[in-house]
């Protein structure tokens, strides 16, 4: 199970990355998860405007391949780390890099950009 961060469903937009098919190149075939937080971030995020907005929006539609989860957590990032830190998740999805230090201080591998638009797996 990979959970993914609000940062990294809009990186096809801000990256220009082929985010799904990226992961199954990186991973394998795998269930995507997101936290409630997230979709609720990119909910605001895409009633704003200019590229971000744009961005939020497309990771609004690729919500659909991913399965939408509870946490007790209300902040994306507190949330995108209690999903990680479960006994059912492999590695968690984020270029943001205050929650990539956290993850990996955790013990949780982190899949993110590597060069221009491709990914790749840092291990704790």
């Amino acid at each position: 199970m990979l959970v993914l961060d609000t940062n990294a469903l809009m990186m096809p937009v801000e990256c220009n990355v082929r985010l799904f098919e990226e992961l199954d190149r990186v991973v394998g075939t795998a269930e995507y998860v997101v936290p409630a937080a997230v979709r609720e971030e990119l909910a605001k995020l895409a009633d704003g405007a200019g590229a971000e907005a744009t961005a939020a929006s497309v990771g609004q539609d690729l919500l659909d391949r991913c399965t939408v989860r509870e946490t007790t957590a209300d902040y994306a990032d507190d949330a995108v780390l209690e999903l990680a830190r479960g006994d059912d998740a492999t590695h968690a999805v984020t270029n943001d890099t205050p929650l990539k230090r956290r993850l990996l201080d955790a013990g949780v591998p982190v899949i993110s950009l590597r060069g221009r638009n491709k990914l790749g797996i840092t291990q704790p």
